[in-house]
């Protein structure tokens, strides 16, 4: 993408109403006005359901279209790359989803204790190397984050194409107690997966098929 264009969605990003850009700064220091009060925002008492590390939105929009009495918020770093999402949602009039423009490290900072009713984390980097182990956005570091901010039944759900970041997962939750719902090393070869988890595909994911990766999944608890 030319930087012109991403300057030019910057831009658009600023002037939509579902697009939320706090400072790392305000943030840290307890200021972010939405914390604990995400339900205001929305105008609704429906769970809440984040997609980290949420590239383009597309399960944002396409779980919002699936299920509409849920609220949805797209979260990354790179909001050139969820302007695509948040027009999406405004121009189809998806009133309960919006993008969050922040490091996922300082999730805990954005939502209150047991705010958060369910977690998808698709295709993320998976940090092969052993030093990166502190940047996967599954390691015991972050499992304490999402546990703080998901309700006591919270769901968390890992789609991705990495057969190394699925078996470390396993065994790192299986490790700590946790409690593995589902899992599937092959969604598009073997059924039982969840409707959703096959019926809504990601830029990357398609990429990934063309390939011939096998499409990986989790669904899982924190104990």
């Amino acid at each position: 993408m030319g930087s012109k264009n991403k300057l030019r969605r910057f831009r658009e990003n600023e002037t939509f109403p579902n697009v939320i850009q706090p400072g790392r700064e305000q943030v840290i220091k307890g200021k972010f006005q939405y914390k604990g009060r995400w339900h205001e925002y929305f105008g609704n008492s429906h769970p809440i359901v984040l997609e980290l590390g949420c590239g383009k939105g597309e399960y944002s929009v396409g779980l919002a279209k699936k299920f509409p009495h849920r609220n949805y918020i797209g979260v990354d770093i790179k909001g050139a790359r969820f302007w695509k999402g948040a027009k999406t949602a405004l121009e189809e009039n998806l009133q309960q989803v919006a993008f969050l423009r922040t490091q996922i490290e300082l999730i805990d900072l954005l939502f209150a204790e047991n705010e958060v009713s369910e977690i998808w984390i698709t295709f993320p980097d998976p940090q092969i190397k052993y030093k990166r182990t502190k940047h996967r956005l599954i390691n015991t570091d972050y499992l304490d984050k999402y546990k703080h901010i998901l309700k006591d039944e919270g769901i968390l759900n890992l789609k991705t194409d990495s057969e190394f970041l699925h078996g470390y997962t396993l065994g790192l939750l299986r490790g700590l107690g946790h409690e593995v719902l589902y899992t599937n090393h092959n969604i598009y070869q073997n059924s039982g997966s969840p409707p959703e988890v096959t019926e809504i595909q990601t830029f990357y994911e398609n990429q990934y098929l063309e390939e011939g990766k096998p499409i990986t999944y989790i669904k899982f608890r924190l104990n």
